[in-house]
């Protein structure tokens, strides 16, 4: 398999896409978004497809590095898209953050076609993307992940097989629940420390040695201190979309999400009264400037 398609190469995809190259693989992709880091990719040797039909037939393993799932039911679903062109045997890869009844959908279409699809959900960042060191969260069979499994190392460092397929898709939006509220709490108490006149170093370093310590302030120490937010580069219309699609699959599973739903309703809030393609936290900013 060393025929390699994307459809994606934005943040995330040219990462992938070039760090794919680097290990020997032939790369083809396809971008509804021209310019948008296609001279990256070409310069590193990806082949440029214009449209999704020649990109499936040149490719054994197609990787769908896009928003969610309405872009991913487009792309197999839509004009051109791949449900029509690709070949018997074909795996597709969906790398997508995604509603999970919409991918055992998709996946049982596909294998009518006598091809293949599982769900291996992105973590972390697009500065561990570069460094090809992002983790895996992956719904498939043992054995379609064993065959998978020297692709995902070219561009992942943790990978994880969660169960069957659409379960990376699970725990990728629990996972995203747990990031994106603990978010929220922490763009909520620097707004109000803002607001009350609290050295925002001394709120650091409390946090830091106390309750407050982990991954998530240390996303947001940067841009507390000096307006950088080079390590959250998540926007709030994504944190916004996630947080629908939890809500989703937790009323489809009679789950509790009273937690879930205040912090959705901030961040659709905060899209609203800012501009949708802001970072995580810069949401501090949008919440310092929003009457209560």
């Amino acid at each position: 398999m060393k025929n390699i398609g994307i459809i994606g190469i934005g943040k995330m995809g040219n990462a992938i896409a070039t760090n794919l190259l680097k290990h020997g693989y032939s790369v083809n992709f396809y971008t509804r978004r021209p310019g948008y880091f296609e001279d990256k990719v070409i310069s590193s040797g990806g082949i440029k497809k214009v449209t999704k039909a020649q990109l499936a037939t040149d490719s054994q393993v197609i990787l769908l590095c896009v928003t969610g799932t309405p872009e991913v039911e487009h792309i197999i679903y839509g004009e051109d898209g791949l449900l029509e062109s690709m070949l018997p045997g074909t795996i597709v890869i969906d790398c997508s953050t995604s509603i999970p009844e919409s991918t055992l959908k998709i996946a049982a279409d596909i294998e009518r076609k006598s091809a293949f699809y599982l769900d291996a959900a992105l973590a972390r960042t697009p500065k561990e993307a570069e460094e090809g060191r992002l983790n895996l969260l992956v719904g498939a069979s043992q054995e379609l992940f064993d065959q998978c499994l020297p692709i995902f190392k070219c561009f992942a460092e943790n990978i994880e097989l969660i169960g069957p397929l659409s379960y990376g898709h699970r725990l990728k939006l629990i996972h995203n629940f747990v990031a994106l509220g603990f978010s929220a709490v922490m763009a909520e108490a620097a707004a109000c420390a803002k607001a009350a006149n609290i050295d925002m170093s001394s709120l650091l370093a409390v946090l830091s040695k106390g309750a407050g310590e982990g991954a998530i302030l240390r996303r947001f120490q940067p841009y507390i201190l000096e307006q950088d937010d080079a390590s959250f580069r998540f926007t709030i219309s994504n944190a916004s979309k996630d947080l629908e699609y939890y809500l989703a699959m937790a009323k489809e599973h009679n789950a509790s999400s009273e937690m879930a739903k205040t912090a959705g309703k901030m961040y659709a809030n905060a899209v609203g009264n800012g501009d949708a393609e802001s970072t995580v936290p810069q949401m501090i900013d949008i919440l310092g400037a929003t009457p209560v």
